[in-house]
C-alpha cells in the first residue's frame, strides 16, 4: 500500500526474498523461516476475509518457501 508500482508474488523463495530486500518482513526472521524449513504466507490482515482464505489454502498474500 506504501508503493503503487510494486507487484504481488505468488510464490517466492526465501533466498530470492532475501536478496531482493524485499520490505514486507524482517531478513532475520526470514532467514530464521528457511533454516527451519517453515514455509509462510505473508497477507494482509486488514483485507476481509483474508486470514480465512489463507487458513482454508485459498490463493492470498503470497507464499514463501524453501
Amino acid at each position: 500500500m506504501k508503493d503503487a508500482t510494486a507487484q504481488r508474488y505468488e510464490r517466492i523463495s526465501f533466498d530470492e526474498a532475501i536478496s531482493r530486500n524485499l520490505k514486507v518482513m524482517d531478513a532475520t526472521a526470514l532467514a530464521l523461516c528457511r533454516d527451519q524449513n517453515l514455509p509462510i504466507v505473508v497477507f494482509s490482515i486488514f483485507k476481509e476475509g483474508a486470514l480465512k482464505r489463507v487458513v482454508l489454502g485459498e490463493n492470498e498474500g503470497t507464499m514463501v518457501h524453501s
